[in-house]
């Protein structure tokens, strides 16, 4: 490096033109109009005017390392939403729960989602899953009523709407008290 060489710092967006060295204390004027103080290792020259000797004394891959050193890994960062998200969904449309409705009357057809409902609600339960969200549709609120009457036979559970955003009024979440005797 010389005086009128043009140089750029390592670590920061500061560029500019030496205009003094002093050991290994080097004075650069700044494309701001600023006169600061760096070390020698902390500049590089940019204008391509080093010679070969100062080239082969640099070894690129170590000023490249020091620059890029490793920031330690990111834990997953899990939203208040996710959190809140239920870890069981049951799905009690008609068509979800068997091949064919051809035959089945409207009585047979409640009877099936019911018994689904039941059973998913105590295999929840056993399990020990906290909250649970029964998809059942808009529809005339046949469904929904007497899910309302199956989930109130239960006193370990409370049961509300689910998630309007995501379920819109065709669902109902059920959270399961897991300490209750």
């Amino acid at each position: 490096m010389i005086i009128g060489d043009k140089v750029s710092v390592l670590d920061d967006a500061i560029s500019g033109v030496i205009t003094a060295i002093r050991g290994n204390e080097v004075t650069i004027f700044t494309t701001d109009g600023f006169e600061l103080d760096f070390s020698k290792n902390e500049l590089i020259v940019v204008d391509g005017s080093l010679s070969k000797r100062e080239l082969a004394k640099m070894d690129i891959s170590e000023i490249m390392s020091e620059k890029n050193h490793k920031k330690p890994g990111k834990s997953k960062r899990i939203k208040p939403k996710e959190r809140n998200l239920p870890s069981m969904e049951v799905d009690l449309h008609i068509n979800q729960l068997v091949p064919k409705t051809r035959g089945l009357n409207n009585y047979e057809m409640l009877t099936i989602q019911l018994d689904t409902a039941k059973r998913q609600l105590d295999f929840a339960i056993s399990k020990r899953i906290q909250k649970v969200v029964f998809i059942h549709g808009v529809g005339e609120g046949v469904l929904r009523t007497e899910l309302e009457f199956l989930f109130n036979r239960y006193d370990n559970v409370k049961f509300y709407d689910a998630d309007y955003q995501k379920y819109g009024r065709g669902a109902t979440e059920v959270y399961i008290f897991q300490n209750t005797k």
